[in-house]
């Protein structure tokens, strides 16, 4: 932990107030703090004193953070809550460009400006004017006004169209989304009083134990069973923007509890295949996504569909394809290989999943035809061709993913295609 900078303890401290407001910062910024926590917080710190400010720091510790990827969000809300003048002004820095030179530079780590964020929603934002006002209490006021941009109006907005501010608010918004799917009746059956089998194995162990009279005939059902998601997400340059921000739903739809899939497996492609589920699975998004892009060398290059798809087919097929995979394949389909390749490889794709959904950006236009060589030569072998290219259109993917019938933009093209 960073060096521990003294607490000027007021007269009047009302620590009570603070450790809940304090509470309030931390579940804005993703711990999950309920009213218990907060109220054993209180005691403990009543319990333990409030003399020295790392004592105070593990005791709030302690009673808040249950969760290792927890520790950094925590630790950067309490240096910005209890009053690090020099932190606050790099975070301050971090969020708005314009103070920059405040402090030294650095990139944020992993949870410090979600902290930031969460601290200094509603507070109003502007530069300090004079150095001389920075030498004495570091007072920040930073000008908070609302972009002009509604909330119905960033759904539709096109991802590669936003600034950085409706990015940040797209994320928001990814955040809590959710990717629901319905549960496939598999072949094993369970015990119901309300199925339509006979259960006959189980009808003549109730009747043995009754000396062989039958008084009841035991029934059963399919067993439910969850299909896994297997997402391809396409990182090349004409992507590089669109990914960021699935992905950022990915990770989303990965962490989700209850929301039906037995698996998720992720892979980025661009000029060579990379598998990114494992970084996906951890809880901080900002970390997940770093590790991500760490691991794919191909971020914002070129493009060979045919081949990442070819290298996904003989290696990952078999091992994530199982129990009727879904399957999300995110691309512009703009590729210069050769076209009857890539037909071949998307049609064996389309072989092993029980759904192959392509989602393109390009169908944003509302002139868009399947002109493109790669995109004539996929758009036969997918069961359904939809938009991806902003928030309304994830959403639309949400309420028809489960729907067998639903095919979204292909019947029109196809049209097209062969016309």
């Amino acid at each position: 932990m960073a060096e521990q900078i003294p607490l000027d303890i007021p007269e009047n401290p009302k620590l009570a107030q603070n450790i809940t407001h304090f509470a309030r910062a931390l579940r804005k910024a993703g711990l999950p703090i309920g009213t218990g926590r907060v109220v054993d917080a209180i005691r403990a710190v009543e319990a333990a004193g409030f003399t020295e400010k790392q004592d105070f720091y593990w005791t709030l510790h302690a009673c808040f953070v249950n969760r290792p990827e927890h520790r950094t969000v925590f630790a950067q809300v309490f240096r910005l809550y209890w009053r690090d003048p020099r932190y606050l002004e790099h975070m301050m820095s971090m969020m708005l460009p314009a103070i920059r030179g405040v402090q030294e530079e650095r990139k944020a780590d992993a949870g410090e400006k979600r902290a930031a964020e969460a601290l200094l929603d509603g507070v109003e934002r502007d530069q300090p004017e004079t150095s001389e006002e920075q030498e004495g209490e570091t007072e920040l006021e930073i000008d908070a006004s609302q972009t002009a941009s509604s909330e119905e109006r960033l759904r539709s907005l096109d991802f590669e169209q936003m600034s950085a501010d409706e990015i940040a608010q797209a994320k928001r918004l990814l955040s809590c989304l959710s990717l629901p799917v319905k549960p496939i009746e598999s072949r094993r059956s369970q015990a119901s009083h309300i199925g339509h089998r006979i259960d006959r194995a189980r009808t003549l162990r109730a009747a043995m134990r009754q000396g062989g009279e039958l008084h009841d005939i035991a029934k059963q059902k399919p067993r439910p069973r969850w299909p896994n998601l297997v997402v391809l997400c396409d990182i090349s340059g004409s992507m590089s923007q669109y990914s960021r921000l699935i992905l950022h739903f990915l990770h989303t739809v990965s962490n989700a509890k209850g929301a039906g899939w037995a698996k998720v497996h992720a892979f980025t492609f661009g000029t060579q295949l990379t598998n990114i589920t494992r970084h996906l699975h951890q809880r901080d998004v900002d970390a997940a996504l770093a590790a991500a892009g760490a691991e794919a060398q191909d971020w914002e290059g070129g493009t060979r569909i045919g081949d990442c798809l070819h290298a996904f087919n003989r290696d990952w097929s078999r091992r994530v394809m199982g129990q009727g995979a879904v399957v999300l394949l995110i691309s512009d389909g703009l590729d210069r290989g050769a076209p009857e390749d890539l037909a071949k490889e998307t049609e064996r794709l389309h072989l092993s999943a029980r759904r192959l959904i392509w989602l393109n950006p390009l169908l944003r236009w509302d002139g868009f035809a399947p002109k493109a060589q790669g995109v004539a030569a996929m758009l036969p072998h997918v069961d359904s061709f939809r938009a991806g290219h902003s928030i309304a259109s994830l959403e639309d993917l949400a309420s028809v993913i489960s729907a067998q019938d639903d095919v979204g933009e292909k019947a029109r093209l196809m049209s097209a295609l062969s016309g």
